[in-house]
């Protein structure tokens, strides 16, 4: 029952941020295209680039976690959850592209700094954007607290520097309009070169779960778990790695040589089960080891 719970608490976060996400990042880029339309400001394209691509990976999240959540068939019986370090790195590729198109339009804007036209637009347009993500970027956080997502994680970080884009936009706005005219085209490659550098944290985080890099924060719990079972003398080759919800755990259990199997399946039930209930989305699988083969080996 508490398994359950949980797959349907991971599922109900993963689907209500991923539908969120299209949602503002769609409010956003309406309000861009009418300010930059209006204003020609290259930090104001800079922060509407930024947007296409939100909406683009969001888009692409909203399908894939879909995808992630489906149950375990014959062709992939260890479920669908890679899928979400899939999205991840689709989302990593988008912000690198997006940050380069940046840079190439913001360096020639900086070589030849124009005056805005009407650029309170471009603060108004950026001051709502800002109120938009901030509010996305909460309900990303709690979501993060039930489900510890990577498709959450690089969603929310990408949202989170998109909080410190908009800031800086509506900052070199502000300098333009005191005749810094320069500021625009400086604050947009600023923008480009922060965007990269949170694109490598997702590759890196998305790249871990894909490698099934092992998790070593359970691996003292697991032993903890197994051995206060008092027919259990040991344990050792604890293997961990992570797909979407799932933690998958291999272990072997050290059991008395004279046990019967009857037995031995109880113990490797009960201790199946005690780490499944303190361990959300654990799927553990355990190999019986007579205590004389462990100490031989």
């Amino acid at each position: 029952m508490q398994q359950k719970h949980f797959v349907e608490n991971y599922q109900f976060w993963l689907k209500l941020t991923s539908s969120l996400a299209v949602f503002a990042a769609g409010c956003m880029i309406l309000v861009k295209v009418y300010a930059w339309y209006q204003t020609d400001s290259a930090v104001m394209l800079a922060s509407l680039t930024d947007s296409m691509f939100d909406i683009a990976a969001s888009i692409i999240n909203f399908f894939v976690i879909r995808y992630a959540l489906t149950p375990a068939d014959e062709e992939h019986r260890f479920g669908h959850g890679k899928a979400e370090a899939l999205a991840g790195l689709a989302q990593a590729t988008f912000i690198m592209g997006s940050a380069m198109l940046l840079a190439f339009h913001s360096i020639e804007r900086l070589k030849n700094p124009l005056p805005l036209i009407r650029p309170e637009l471009a603060i108004y347009a950026s001051v709502f954007s800002i109120v938009i993500t901030l509010a996305l970027v909460w309900v990303q956080r709690i979501a993060i607290k039930h489900t510890q997502s990577v498709a959450i994680k690089a969603d929310s970080l990408h949202y989170q520097s998109d909080l410190l884009m908009n800031m800086a936009v509506v900052l070199a706005l502000y300098l333009s309009t005191l005749g810094f005219y320069a500021m625009d085209g400086a604050f947009a490659i600023g923008i480009a070169l922060y965007l990269v550098w949170g694109a490598k944290s997702i590759f890196v985080e998305a790249g871990a779960a894909l490698m099934d890099k092992e998790l070593p924060e359970l691996t003292e719990q697991i032993e903890a778990i197994a051995k206060r079972q008092p027919l259990v003398y040991g344990v050792h080759a604890i293997r961990t790695r992570q797909a979407g919800a799932t933690k998958f755990i291999q272990m072997h259990l050290e059991l008395n040589d004279n046990m019967t199997l009857l037995d031995a399946h109880r113990v490797t039930h009960d201790v199946e089960l005690a780490i499944e209930a303190e361990i959300p989305g654990a799927d553990v699988l355990i190999h019986q080891d007579p205590i004389s083969v462990v100490k031989k080996s």
